[in-house]
């Protein structure tokens, strides 16, 4: 009995150091509310940008469809795309959106806009477009920039 508690325990303990160190440089996010959720738990665009979050700034060799990438923004081929080519860009700091750039975040936004005019060069044309959407229209909660071709 004793030693399934123990092993229970490291395990625990185990699970408290990964998600430490994965989670370590992403923004507080609230998760949960005893009483009301409409600002405090998780919404799916906030899940998503966390996850994105741990995963471009912890392991970014496990990111799919890696177009460009730098120390601090990564581009990637959309998934779904409305036009080709079409990339998206995040940077490798976890910003929620472009309303809340700190000035120690500037460095990554002007890499992602460094990396826009290498894609346009690659694409072959003087005609793109890049956008990004406040956090109230962002599907993913974390800022990131849509290159986009016609």
């Amino acid at each position: 009995m004793i030693r399934r508690l123990t092993g229970y325990a490291l395990v625990l303990l185990a699970g408290v150091a990964i998600g430490g160190f994965l989670f370590a440089r992403s923004l507080p996010r609230a998760f949960l509310s005893l009483t009301h959720c409409e600002r405090n738990c998780y919404r799916l665009n906030e899940l998503t940008g966390l996850l994105t979050s741990v995963g471009i700034q912890r392991v970014p060799a496990l990111v799919p469809r890696v177009e460009l990438e730098s120390d601090q923004c990564i581009a990637i081929d959309h998934p779904w795309p409305e036009h080709r080519p079409h990339f998206v860009l995040f940077p490798k700091r976890d910003i929620k959106s472009i309303g809340s750039i700190a000035p120690d975040d500037v460095p990554y936004v002007l890499a992602c806009l460094a990396m826009v005019r290498e894609l346009a060069e690659r694409a072959g044309t003087p005609r793109y477009r890049v956008t990004t959407n406040g956090p109230g229209f962002q599907e993913i909660g974390y800022l990131h920039f849509h290159f986009v071709t016609r």
